[in-house]
């Protein structure tokens, strides 16, 4: 293994384990790296263009791995839109041009539930994503990581399939369909996920955003910004302990709104990195940031303001922090890391 990238993996460890030696990790973008292209070269049948790709971006990040110490750890991305899961289940899926795909709902109601079959992993639509990862692993060798296909939890899968003008009256009007719903989905992902570290070994990185994790799983987890708390501790935290004490770590994406639902993310087991995203609300991000502070690693959708050294010592001293900045060549890259590694 590359030398280098074993001491960010430590790094990663020291700073999960909140080490106060280790409290702020940082990214560097730089504006000519080559990225995964979006739309339509996520389309499924599009597979063999985005494993190019993705070997292609993975070449490329190793590439600077020798002169640029930041913390980012090249990976074999194998991204992919929201849609998979649902597909699997039966969900037409729209492939526009110009977004990434996406599944569309195919029940209204909790009658049509038990006609949901979970079908077997090897006769799903999922499978083509291990055949796509065993070509990358292929291609850039065993000790490349893989970026993890995009993943929600099963009752954010259950919120594609369940046309949302309905689900969430069924929330509060029909748990026990909601959770059957849900436990159907958990079957065929604990299924995938389960063969997926099998195959590829417990490290990797998230598919959201883009840092290393040792073991465990990461999620997104959006709808829980349009229920209550009480509504969180009966439908979504059972299945987040679920899935913390099945795979150890996990680490949380977040779009939505979820103020109220700061005190029940300090209640998933081994929440082991956070990324909360406001837009354009930064008095949020920085609350967020020091509410979390002793608790959990952040990955914040935050930005701060004046030079970029600086922007670590605008948030909580107690937080560890994981940064990311886009500069425009290599010079630019080497400068802003040596000032960052010895900024305050």
């Amino acid at each position: 293994m590359n030398k280098i990238i074993q001491l960010k993996k430590e790094r990663y460890l020291k700073f999960y384990n909140l080490d106060p030696k280790v409290r702020k990790l940082f990214h560097i973008h730089i504006g000519n790296d080559p990225k995964v292209k979006p739309m339509p070269h996520l389309w499924r049948e599009n597979a063999e263009q985005r494993v190019e790709s993705a070997a292609s971006a993975y070449e490329s990040a190793m590439s600077r791995i020798d002169w640029l110490c930041d913390d980012f750890i090249p990976y074999a991305a194998c991204v992919t839109g929201t849609e998979i899961f649902a597909e699997a289940f039966g969900s037409k899926v729209i492939k526009p041009e110009n977004t990434n795909p996406y599944a569309l709902p195919f029940i209204t109601n909790s009658s049509e539930i038990s006609k949901i079959k979970v079908p077997a992993l090897e006769d799903s639509t999922l499978y083509y994503l291990f055949d796509m990862a065993d070509k990358l692993k292929a291609l850039c060798g065993d000790d490349a990581l893989l970026g993890l296909v995009d993943v929600q939890t099963p009752m954010d899968i259950a919120a594609l399939i369940w046309d949302k003008n309905y689900f969430f009256a069924a929330m509060i009007e029909e748990p026990e369909a909601v959770k059957e719903l849900a436990y159907k989905i958990s079957q065929l992902y604990f299924a995938f996920f389960d063969e997926w570290f099998r195959r590829y070994g417990k490290e990797f990185i998230a598919h959201y955003p883009d840092y290393y994790m040792p073991s465990g799983l990461t999620y997104s987890e959006d709808e829980v910004g349009a229920v209550s708390p009480e509504i969180f501790e009966e439908l979504f935290l059972p299945e987040l302990i679920e899935i913390s004490n099945r795979y150890g770590n996990v680490g949380m994406h977040s779009c939505a709104y979820s103020k109220h639902q700061w005190d029940n993310f300090k209640k998933i087991p081994n929440l082991k990195m956070l990324n909360l995203v406001f837009p354009n609300k930064p008095d949020i991000m920085e609350e967020s940031i020091s509410f979390f502070a002793g608790h959990t690693a952040m990955y914040p959708g935050w930005s701060g303001v004046g030079a970029y050294e600086t922007w670590f010592s605008q948030i909580d001293k107690n937080a560890h922090i994981l940064l990311e900045f886009w500069v425009q060549d290599e010079e630019e890259a080497k400068r802003l890391a040596d000032k960052l590694y010895t900024a305050e």
